[in-house]
């Protein structure tokens, strides 16, 4: 049918309608847009507050540590150090008094010297469990070897450590992320996992820097979430996503862990 035998007034009626069905139309789509944008920005909020209350997490768990690293190193001072340099100081006074016998005196310089000895070898000990001398001089590779040989001559565990990855030095900063992360492994494996033995490996595999660890120990239920929240598991997260890397913790009751991450 030819549009100028129909009358007039359909004519308009059809403009009429189709404008409305464009108008509705165009309303429906923009409601539509307006909701999902809406929608869209929703979730990227909840995501950034996700992102945000794991950084804030993170930024926890890092300076709770720090402080219960404090306490320690305190208490550590406080036992080893100021108790001894204190009997050293009576001992020294003691020196002074008139009438002492040649035996006396030599017994007084034997306790001080003693004392003295004792309170090198533990300031020591301390310097070394902040940090290393080994590591920040020879690197990641002798850090991890001298770190197994005291827990093989201090802990009674058998370590098996092996490397294929040559380590560029001006990446110690980062490298003492992984040498603390193997520190916090090997703790929890024998205050925890009671463990008599621990493996670790380096590989490496299409640039990407891979670590395996495991150890003998009475393991746990890897599947319940829980078990993987306390604070050192928190630690090493933080230290992991400072790597820009990954992990994977897998464990079994009475079969050991493995943990596998990327750095």
């Amino acid at each position: 049918m030819d549009v100028h035998s129909l009358p007039e007034k359909e004519i308009v009626a059809i403009i009429l309608y189709t404008s409305l069905f464009l108008m509705i139309l165009s309303v429906v789509l923009i409601v539509f847009f307006y909701f999902s944008r809406k929608k869209i920005i929703q979730k990227e909020l909840e995501k950034k507050d996700l992102v945000l209350q794991y950084q804030k997490e993170q930024l926890h768990a890092i300076i709770f540590t720090q402080e219960e690293e404090r306490k320690r190193i305190a208490q550590d001072l406080h036992d080893d150090i100021s108790s001894k340099l204190n009997i050293v100081s009576l001992n020294s006074h003691l020196l002074t008094a008139p009438n002492l016998t040649e035996a006396e005196t030599a017994e007084i310089t034997e306790n001080i010297i003693n004392l003295t000895t004792k309170a090198l070898d533990n300031s020591r000990k301390i310097a070394h469990n902040l940090l290393p001398p080994v590591f920040e001089k020879f690197g990641l590779n002798a850090g991890i070897e001298e770190l197994c040989e005291e827990f093989e001559t201090s802990k009674s565990v058998k370590t098996h450590y092996k490397n294929e990855i040559d380590f560029d030095e001006k990446d110690i900063d980062r490298h003492l992320h992984v040498f603390r992360i193997l520190q916090e492994l090997m703790n929890n494996s024998l205050r925890h996992g009671k463990a008599t033995e621990v493996w670790i490996s380096f590989t490496e595999k299409d640039g990407v820097n891979n670590c395996n660890y495991e150890d003998n120990g009475i393991g746990f239920d890897s599947a319940n979430a829980e078990n993987q929240k306390g604070l050192g598991m928190k630690n090493i997260d933080s230290r992991i996503s400072f790597l820009e890397g990954t992990i994977k913790i897998t464990s079994e009751i009475d079969n050991g862990i493995a943990v596998n991450f990327t750095f």
